[in-house]
């Protein structure tokens, strides 16, 4: 509708626009998650959790509302019509750019159980959002490094133990888990350095969803396996807010999980390990391949 607008312009409107949407539900949430830090009673607390999905889903509604309004994005995405708020889904995706975030927040909301990421242990103390990630259960991790274990060998499989746990409270609610399995956002220098062996993706790194599926056991069984592409160019999150992201394609392949990778040790079965990394490395390198047809 404002999409006549000179792309600075729609880039600043858009800006003022998220901040409002931001302040506004962030106000509701933060005012809920103070019932949720205060009130220890379990069926209150999973009640409030509901309502703060709610206010999320809503804030990623609004931001969605922002961006028809003032730009033309030509949006290409197939794969997301058979879905259900009542299942579990491990979704993957590849990862150039921030706004990547707020495709899949946008292609999957209310088509899916609200997503959440694994987020370090230290980002809980960051101001206000690291309440919000608390009260909307997203799962903590805290990993040390290796000079640290060599350091405290009494620490070593402990973070390990910590990712289980926060896993094993989404068994009995439908969740979501959403994971970039490059790590990093896509650059140039850093495919340079990893020497990768596709022609537009990072290696992928399996261990952080072996472990998702070992803790989560039969819970999980579909994969969605997300493919993004912006065929003028990787956006920054400026580039999205103004509008210079004229085309977005999606990609959803929904597949099942094989059943025994739910009882496999990765970390210390070495040909469990193997089969893993192969099978997702043949993931990557299908998304490769699609990548390079849809370009």
């Amino acid at each position: 509708m404002l999409s006549f607008l000179p792309i600075p312009v729609r880039g600043v409107i858009a800006l003022l626009l998220l901040i409002i949407n931001t302040l506004f539900w962030s106000v509701l949430l933060l005012l809920l998650t103070l019932f949720k830090l205060i009130l220890p009673i379990t069926a209150v607390r999973t009640a409030l959790t509901k309502a703060l999905i709610w206010i999320a889903e809503n804030w990623i509604s609004g931001h969605k509302a922002i961006a028809s309004l003032l730009h033309k994005h030509r949006w290409d995405v197939q794969g997301v019509e058979d879905l259900s708020l009542d299942d579990w889904y491990l979704v993957i995706s590849n990862h150039q750019s921030w706004a990547d975030i707020f495709v899949l927040q946008s292609i999957f909301n209310r088509r899916i159980p609200f997503l959440k990421f694994f987020i370090k242990q230290e980002l809980i103390w960051v101001p206000v959002i690291g309440l919000a990630w608390w009260a909307l259960d997203f799962p903590f991790i805290k990993r040390y490094s290796k000079e640290y274990l060599q350091k405290h060998p009494e620490k070593r499989g402990q973070d390990l133990e910590a990712t289980r746990k926060a896993c094993r409270k989404f068994l009995t609610t439908p969740i979501s888990v959403m994971n970039f399995l490059e790590g990093t956002r896509f650059t140039d220098e850093k495919y340079g350095r990893q020497q990768s062996p596709y022609q537009h993706l990072l290696r992928p790194k399996a261990g952080g969803i072996a472990l998702v599926l070992n803790a989560m056991g039969s819970a999980i069984q579909t994969m969605l396996n997300v493919t993004i592409v912006y065929p003028d160019g990787i956006p920054t999150f400026w580039d999205y807010l103004s509008g210079r992201t004229p085309n977005i394609i999606v990609r959803v392949e929904k597949s099942a999980i094989p059943p025994h990778f739910a009882q496999g040790d990765y970390m210390n079965d070495p040909e469990f390990k193997i089969e893993f990394q192969n099978w997702i490395n043949a993931l990557w390198q299908e998304k490769d391949d699609l990548i390079d047809q849809l370009i």
